[in-house]
């Protein structure tokens, strides 16, 4: 699966993390990389003026970063979504 930089495809990866125990929340801030992880409080924090696709490549390296595992998805829609990412984009 190739990366598309739709809202579609960003509602997907912002689903992901609202069936993880991570909270995603979109704040203006001065990260250098775009976003903040806060690993103690599971707290995920992205740029919300980065554009669609900024937003999307930050949580694409955010899932490689954390190591998702699909089996802990109960929804087989994500659990199909995140395997198949894994396979062709993350490579981790």
């Amino acid at each position: 699966m190739a990366v598309k930089y739709t809202k579609h495809f960003l509602d997907k990866l912002e689903n992901l993390f609202a069936a993880s125990e991570y909270m995603l929340r979109y704040e203006k801030g001065n990260f250098k990389s775009g976003y903040c992880v806060l690993r103690d409080t599971k707290i995920v924090i992205i740029n919300k003026y980065f554009p669609l696709e900024g937003k999307i490549n930050a949580l694409i390296d955010i899932l490689a970063e954390l190591n998702f595992n699909p089996q802990d998805f109960a929804d087989k829609t994500n659990h199909d979504f995140l395997r198949e990412l894994r396979q062709t984009t993350l490579k981790f």
